[in-house]
């Protein structure tokens, strides 16, 4: 087993909930990668190298994000100091801790660029900040907003939401149902999504996509039975993209991780007694596929949308040791 890219995925992920697990090592990923067969250990690896290269968001990545938000024209118009004064920061979050940690975060460069603290902001508020790492299905957004909606919320309310990576298909689903909740409420919101990472994940543009989208069923007897027992048989990809992120290197290297994850998922979900029926092979997903299939994963947690092998645990050894909200 190549030892340098053993190295190079403990390296990527070291900062990997610092302080609350112990930090992984080559031998952790080692071990990881030995429950795959022989004879694709290395261009998994290989791979994964290149995905996380891509996807994994550091600390690091965190804070020269935040860093740049506070000052970005587009968002502040070029007075960096005057939009946040006005500002609501919303920390409404009610599942997880992402959004209260990210404002914290948000404090240093606030105070280093604009001269605020946090309290002085959107004391009287003309807009609306939403902070968070990412937005994957939309619930987790779609649930908080709805709450203030019904609750706090003025009639009118314009709302900037902020964050790292935002996934096509959680985007569509929480604006179309925000705007049916405001308007239930007798209330007006519009939202600006300001984000780094843009993933195509819609079903309809399948063939385009960014996240994992297998191009065909393993013949695999237990991946078989599993995609037997769905009532909505999933659509294929076609064709050889690798996503307009590059999230990975080549159609090849892409379809490997694909169908290995989707076996080793469909064989976590037999001997894993605790996963429930949305925890699909490639990710927790509400809608019936074959998973949600996203790689991005962040220092702070292993999103449940990402791969059965990423996080699912006994007696799986998962690569990222998953902290449940």
């Amino acid at each position: 087993m190549d030892e340098k890219l053993l190295e190079s995925i403990a390296t990527t992920i070291a900062d990997y909930r610092a302080g609350e697990i112990d930090a992984p090592t080559k031998e952790h990923v080692k071990q990881w990668v030995k429950q795959f067969p022989d004879g694709s250990r290395d261009n998994i690896l290989a791979e994964m190298v290149h995905v996380l290269g891509k996807t994994y968001i550091s600390k690091a990545n965190v804070e020269t994000f935040l860093s740049t938000v506070v000052s970005d024209e587009k968002l502040t118009g070029g007075d960096a100091k005057k939009f946040w004064q006005g500002a609501k920061l919303l920390e409404i979050q009610t599942k997880g801790s992402s959004q209260r940690d990210m404002l914290a975060m948000l404090a240093v460069p606030l105070k280093s660029k604009a001269g605020l603290e946090i309290s002085d902001c959107g004391k009287t508020a003309s807009c609306y900040v939403y902070l968070d790492d990412g937005v994957f299905s939309g619930n987790t957004i779609l649930n908080d907003l709805k709450g203030w909606l019904a609750g706090d919320a003025p009639a009118q309310a314009s709302v900037h939401v902020v964050i790292i990576a935002l996934h096509r298909g959680g985007e569509y689903y929480a604006e179309t149902k925000l705007k049916e909740a405001a308007q239930e409420h007798g209330k007006k919101i519009e939202l600006t999504w300001w984000r780094v990472l843009t993933l195509e994940d819609r079903l309809a543009r399948t063939n385009s996509s960014d996240v994992l989208r297998p191009t065909r069923i393993p013949d695999d007897p237990t991946t078989k039975a599993y995609v037997d027992a769905m009532k909505h048989k999933p659509t294929p990809r076609t064709g050889a993209n690798v996503g307009a992120l590059g999230n990975f290197s080549s159609a090849e290297n892409r379809d490997l991780l694909e169908q290995q994850f989707l076996v080793k998922g469909a064989y976590i979900r037999t001997v894993c007694p605790h996963l429930n029926q949305y925890q699909r092979p490639l990710g927790n997903s509400l809608l019936e596929t074959l998973g949600f299939g996203t790689t991005i994963v962040t220092y702070r947690n292993c999103p449940n949308n990402t791969p059965l092998v990423f996080w699912a645990g006994d007696p799986w050894r998962p690569l990222f040791v998953r902290k449940i909200n």
